[in-house]
C-alpha cells in the first residue's frame, strides 16, 4: 500500500535486492554511481541555507543532512568494497547512520564540502569498479548486522539504488517547492 508519506520517503520505491546479476546490470549500476555527483550538483544548485534546511518530508532529514549522509554512507561502502577486494571475506564495521546525521559537522561544514567529497569519492569508486575482473564481483565481506556475506555486485546494486533514492528526495522537494 502506497501512502503519500511512503512516496515521499521512498520516491523510487523501497530497495529490492536482485537475486542475480549480469554484465548489463553491472554497467547500469556503475553508470548511476558515475552520474550521481552531477545529479547532486543540479539538485542543490542555487539553494540557499534556508532551503537546504527544509526537510524533504515531515520528520525527515533536510537536504543538508541528506548530502552529508550520502558522503558518509558512500565512503563506508567504498571502503567495504576495497576490504572485500584485498581481504578474504572481512567482517566490516557497522555504524549508526541516523546518529551520524546528527553530529555537529553536519551543521557546521557547508554542504558543498560533502558534495565535493562525493565527486572525488565516486571518481575513485567508479574507477575501482570498472577495473574489476568478472570473478571479483563475487568477492564478499561479512556484515555482522545482517549476519551474512555480501558480494561486491550486491553492494553496487544497493548503492545505485541509494544514489537514485536520495537524489530523487531532493529533486522532488525542489519540484514541490518550485525552486
Amino acid at each position: 500500500m502506497h501512502t503519500e508519506m511512503e512516496d515521499l520517503r521512498y520516491p523510487i520505491g523501497r530497495y529490492k535486492k536482485p537475486e542475480t546479476y549480469n554484465l548489463t546490470d553491472i554497467k547500469e549500476w556503475v553508470e548511476v554511481l558515475d552520474a550521481l555527483p552531477g545529479w547532486l550538483d543540479l539538485c542543490i544548485e542555487n539553494l540557499d541555507e534556508e532551503q537546504l534546511r527544509i526537510p524533504y518530508r515531515p520528520a525527515g532529514w533536510n537536504t543538508n543532512q541528506v548530502i552529508h549522509h550520502i558522503a558518509d554512507s558512500h565512503m563506508n561502502a567504498y571502503i567495504r568494497v576495497k576490504l572485500a577486494l584485498t581481504e578474504d571475506n572481512p567482517t566490516i564495521k557497522t555504524y549508526k547512520e541516523a546518529e551520524w546525521a546528527l553530529l555537529p559537522d553536519v551543521e557546521i561544514v557547508p554542504v558543498n564540502v560533502s558534495n565535493t567529497l562525493i565527486h572525488a569519492l565516486h571518481r575513485r569508486w567508479v574507477a575501482t569498479l570498472k577495473a574489476l575482473q568478472p570473478e571479483e564481483w563475487d568477492r564478499t565481506f561479512y556484515h555482522p548486522e545482517h549476519q551474512r556475506n555480501i558480494p561486491i555486485w550486491e553492494v553496487t546494486a544497493l548503492y545505485a539504488w541509494h544514489s537514485r533514492h536520495h537524489m530523487e528526495q531532493i529533486r522532488r522537494l525542489r519540484e514541490r517547492m518550485n525552486w
